[in-house]
């Protein structure tokens, strides 16, 4: 195959079913919630000017029906405490700037080496954020998490219908420099308390026994349910990306409740490190401008379909994201159609 150095494009999963229909208990819960936050006197506890706590449009659009069952099911259902989780994200993420200071310009030198990038989609659908230790190429500080918040939030982008998480992938190949401690920690918190139900799975590649210990240290500060989905030097085949030998040997479950045995197709997949057959080379002359104008479109049509949905609070991110895929293939459609006419 020749050499490729953008990202791949959002898979359409056309077959991919909507969410289930809440009902009982669970129905009971999102609606104390929504109606928490939909109330139009509602404004953000602890900020002193009324019109600043008020919501704005981009917090809205985030406070969609999958982000608010995300938070309930992080606070294994206790409504109080998911209400007062969603609160501190909101909080968080003005003072990080999620939303005006946390730009590409800004985050733009910790990436020039492609320590981390967004790559394919594994067999659900999930984004490949690929992390590269050997490759760290600045100093340790405040724009290092920044620059991992930027590339988690573009990786949301990249989620088609019907997926919420993401795949990390860290190759410890070629003498990777190890983060510290301090900022490992740091992020874990991040992703724990900021990014709820996000990873669908954390994959190690060539961990070198001398890191174990440095795992160990920080595999406490993990909850349990994130613990289960690391998976340490999986198998690659000529079919593919596996959790173990074992897992493959097993078979591939079609309960997206399982852990995936087959994690990657090979097509799907960079070479280097991991076997695929995407010969991807990171040229950041190339792919950080690809990325960023990908993710910005794709960013605009999501809030463009937002809006002509109603524009509120608990809107599906399923329907944003059909109603995206599906106009962009009427688009193609009718291009094709009439460039055939021609």
């Amino acid at each position: 195959m020749s050499t490729i150095h953008v990202p791949l494009p959002v898979p359409t999963h056309p077959n991919v079913q909507p969410p289930a229909e809440l009902t009982g208990t669970a129905k009971s819960e999102y609606d104390r919630v929504f109606t928490h936050f939909a109330n139009p006197e509602y404004c953000l506890p602890g900020i002193s000017s009324e019109k600043a706590s008020k919501l704005t449009e981009e917090e809205c659009m985030w406070l969609s029906y999958e982000c608010i069952l995300r938070y309930i099911r992080a606070a294994k259902h206790d409504v109080a405490t998911a209400i007062k989780r969603i609160e501190e994200t909101l909080k968080w993420r003005r003072d990080f700037g999620i939303y005006d200071t946390l730009t590409a310009e800004l985050v733009e030198p910790e990436a020039v080496t492609g320590k981390e990038f967004l790559f394919g989609y594994d067999t659900r659908g999930r984004p490949g954020l690929y992390m590269c230790p050997s490759k760290q190429n600045t100093e340790e500080g405040p724009r290092q998490i920044q620059f991992v918040v930027w590339v988690l939030e573009r990786a949301i982008d990249l989620m088609g219908p019907g997926v919420e998480t993401l795949v990390f992938m860290i190759d410890f190949a070629d003498k990777a420099k190890n983060s510290s401690f301090s900022t490992s920690r740091t992020v874990l918190n991040i992703l724990q308390s900021h990014y709820p139900e996000r990873l669908g799975a954390g994959l190690v590649a060539h961990l070198p026994w001398i890191l174990h210990a440095f795992m160990k240290l920080i595999m406490p500060f993990v909850d349990p349910l994130t613990r289960t989905k690391a998976v340490f030097n999986p198998v690659q085949d000529d079919r593919g990306l596996w959790r173990s030998a074992e897992a493959r040997d097993k078979g591939q479950s079609n309960d997206p409740k399982e852990p995936n045995a087959q994690l990657f197709e090979l097509d799907q997949l960079v070479h280097d490190g991991w076997g695929g057959t995407q010969m991807f080379t990171y040229d950041h002359d190339i792919y950080w401008p690809a990325l960023v104008e990908m993710c910005e479109t794709r960013r605009k049509d999501m809030a463009r379909m937002w809006r002509k949905l109603g524009g509120a609070i608990g809107i599906k991110e399923w329907d944003v994201k059909v109603g995206v895929r599906d106009e962009k293939a009427n688009e193609e459609k009718v291009g094709a159609t009439e460039e055939a006419s021609q």
